[in-house]
């Protein structure tokens, strides 16, 4: 049996004008160019300004809809309502999570190059190779990945070749293929299921009676575990030589490539590093008056839009006619228009507000940092240090520093690397991580490589320096820094 009854539920929704502000914020400079670019193109009533002295009045342009555009029109239903019927895309795609779920890549641009791929077919199918082996060996060409490796088992590859192509083989057969043929081609290491194996292949290429290069691949062959780990000394007791003769061996090896594959256009896309600053900031020496750091929005993120006046027009005359279905229909349209185009303008306000108001809290706190461009001066920052100067959430300060870049009298600077958290030293004083971070590396890069120093001595040399932390804290920064423990950074 079916009841009616009555239930009061609170909730929250983003209004479109939120939704299109967050999108906009979280933007770099070169998405913010597309975005606006593309806005233009779909919306004919938006307009970029040329001139200053063609910026656009909206409080009198809201009284003119108001007194001319809605009281013209007689419809049946809400204006509103159908204002929303085809709205643009920032309109009805939420967007209310946090930018940090996000990554974006950089711009990529298509650019005509071989790919490894062809140029492996390319090979094996002028090689004396044909009937079912050609096609085992041109299958076992696609399974490489973009480093030239076969990471697939060849087991694997015998039972797609019956379930895909119908083609029964064996492991064996298929090996045979792999290491006969495939491994063959050029460049020398495709085709390995491995980096010992990928090494070796190109080593075998070397036809050369030098000492080195034969002592470099014994050691590839033999001694691969006591490589990597840096054992050094076992492999000089092992094969009974000098120290430099150990170190010519590993010079030889070092210019192996471990990724053969790279050097090709997999995919046909090369990846356009440039950065574009999002914001510009300019230390200025007032002499006695002391120092001034200046931040200021990239001009491409400060674009003059207006309204058109046009579609202004165009309204005006169409909302007159009360009798014609198809002008009524026009005008909703028009106003739909116009509607849109003005909240793009006040979220692309907000948009450099926002982001104006947040560089400044960030120069306001790392003020000692633009001006020497030291790390060891950073400030322990975090978002809520910036989001308490400028009363925003802390998540529109996370979205407004997610990729963003400042143009500095030091070089360009990554927003995010400002910020760090906190230790108190010995002196009682509030020091950044990365403070400590850049200490740390100092340390490193001055020890001596045949002896580095363990996680343990690091903690002793940096209580010296006044930074008293664990050796689990040493351990977390040095992977951090992608560093090493001291058995991998030992060298002869």
């Amino acid at each position: 049996m079916l009841k009616q009854n009555l239930q009061m539920r609170l909730g929250q929704k983003l209004a479109p004008q939120q939704i299109q502000l967050m999108k906009l914020i979280q933007l770099h400079t070169l998405e913010f160019e597309e975005e606006l670019e593309r806005e233009l193109e779909e919306n004919p009533a938006l307009e970029k300004v040329q001139e200053e002295n063609k910026e656009e009045d909206y409080a009198s342009l809201d009284e003119k809809f108001e007194e001319e555009g809605n009281e013209s029109i007689d419809t049946d239903f809400d204006v509103n309502d159908y204002i929303f019927d085809d709205e643009p895309a920032y309109k009805s795609s939420a967007n209310n999570y946090s930018a940090d779920d996000e990554e974006f890549d950089n711009q990529s641009l298509l650019t005509e190059g071989e790919s490894l791929y062809d140029y492996l077919l390319e090979q094996i199918r002028l090689a004396n190779v044909d009937g079912d082996d050609l096609k085992i060996a041109e299958y076992i060409i696609g399974n490489l990945d973009n480093d030239g490796y076969l990471r697939r088992e060849v087991k694997q590859l015998v039972d797609d070749l019956a379930f895909s192509q119908g083609l029964i083989t064996t492991t064996e057969r298929v090996t045979e293929i792999l290491e006969n043929y495939v491994q063959k081609l050029d460049p020398p290491g495709v085709g390995a299921r491995g980096l010992q194996e990928c090494l070796l292949l190109q080593i075998e290429k070397k036809v050369s009676a030098d000492k080195a290069v034969i002592l470099a691949g014994n050691i590839l062959r033999n001694q691969f575990d006591a490589l990597t780990n840096k054992h050094y000394n076992k492999i000089i007791q092992k094969y009974d030589i000098e120290e430099d003769d150990l170190k010519a061996a590993l010079e030889v090896i070092s210019k192996l490539s471990p990724k053969v594959g790279g050097n090709y256009d997999t995919q046909t896309i090369t990846i356009n590093n440039e950065i574009i600053p999002d914001f510009l900031i300019t230390v200025k020496d007032n002499g006695p008056r002391g120092v001034d750091v200046i931040p200021s929005l990239n001009s491409k993120n400060a674009p003059s839009l207006r309204v058109s006046d046009e579609y202004k027009d165009i309204l005006t005359t169409y909302s007159h006619d009360k009798k014609s279905a198809e002008h009524k229909q026009a005008a909703l349209f028009i106003k739909q228009k116009l509607d849109a185009a003005k909240w793009y303008i006040d979220a692309i306000n907000q948009r450099q507000n926002t982001l104006l108001q947040t560089i400044s809290a960030i120069v306001q706190l790392q003020k000692e940092y633009f001006i020497t461009a030291d790390d060891k001066s950073l400030k322990p920052m975090i978002l809520k240090d910036v989001a308490d100067i400028t009363g925003f959430d802390i998540s529109t300060i996370s979205r407004v520093v997610k990729s963003k870049y400042a143009d500095t009298p030091n070089g360009i600077v990554y927003l995010k690397s400002l910020f760090s958290d906190s230790l108190t030293n010995d002196d009682g004083e509030e020091v950044s991580t990365k403070e400590i971070k850049t200490h740390l590396m100092e340390v490193i890069e001055n020890e001596n490589k045949r002896k580095p120093h363990t996680d343990d001595a690091l903690v002793g040399l940096l209580k010296e320096k006044g930074y008293n932390i664990a050796r689990r804290t040493i351990a977390k920064y040095r992977e951090q820094l992608n560093i090493p423990v001291a058995r991998l950074r030992k060298e002869l």
